[in-house]
């Protein structure tokens, strides 16, 4: 699928992998929806944009606001979905056993809210005439290496990624007959607002775990293949890693 003159809808769009995809979609020619919790981030990033973008305040997991939110800027060809959290807790701690709200809040954003996007933009990329190769839409979702190598600590965030991991398939398989692709990134350690909170000797050290190139991954260099996978029509129902090679030791 070109870029060119495409409506995308970005989820989590505010800042780190998914601020990168609306940066990239901007320039090359596409509309942009910007979908964020984060107002001030959102609206400043579609200001930054100009005309290509429109920002709409919406929690992924609410049905209503996603949904209000597509109704409004359809048609739209692109879906990538940057929308999760990470907030790390062992299943058993000092205090007890994990919160279980705890563990369903993260499934409630990471997981449930990929699907939601997903389904709702499905939804309305069914209604588009197809292109010349017989598509309608292309959805890209954001999974994690935490999915194959989940560390202590992230019993939570694991198992979001892993879900997303496990409906790629399946889901470019339900959507194949309206022309609609599904395609998984999953990125290693890369240098998001939640990695630059962190003291610098941190960051040096995740970054240096990273086989080739030894360093943080760029946002940038995740739209780089969300344009590939946009771009490439084969593209369908895979989890691409996007890791340098990295594998997260246990802790």
């Amino acid at each position: 699928m070109e870029l060119t003159a495409t409506r995308a809808i970005v989820a989590g769009g505010a800042s780190g992998l998914g601020a990168a995809c609306a940066r990239m979609l901007a320039a090359n020619g596409a509309s942009v929806a910007i979908l964020d919790v984060n107002e001030t981030a959102g609206r400043a990033l579609a200001a930054e944009l100009g005309p290509a973008a429109t920002f709409f305040e919406a929690d992924v997991s609410n049905e209503t606001a996603v949904k209000s939110a597509i109704e409004a800027f359809r048609p739209i060809q692109i879906a990538i979905n940057c929308a999760g959290i990470a907030p790390a807790q062992r299943t058993v701690g000092k205090e007890g056993p994990a919160p279980l709200d705890w563990f369903a809040t993260v499934v409630r954003v990471n997981l449930i809210g990929t699907f939601n996007v997903a389904r709702l933009a499905a939804a309305a990329m069914s209604a588009n005439q197809p292109n010349s190769q017989g598509e309608r839409g292309v959805i890209v979702n954001t999974a994690s290496i935490a999915a194959f190598d989940g560390q202590i600590g992230q019993v939570a965030y694991a198992a979001s990624k892993g879900g997303i991991v496990g409906l790629t398939l399946p889901m470019a398989r339900d959507l194949s007959r309206l022309g609609i692709r599904v395609v998984t990134i999953a990125p290693g350690i890369f240098d998001t607002p939640l990695l630059g909170k962190m003291p610098e000797e941190v960051r040096a050290s995740l970054g240096a775990q990273t086989p080739f190139p030894p360093r943080l991954g760029q946002p940038s260099e995740y739209a780089h293949l969300a344009r590939h996978i946009i771009e490439n029509t084969m593209l369908n129902g895979e989890v691409i890693r996007l890791d340098g090679a990295m594998r997260m030791a246990p802790k």
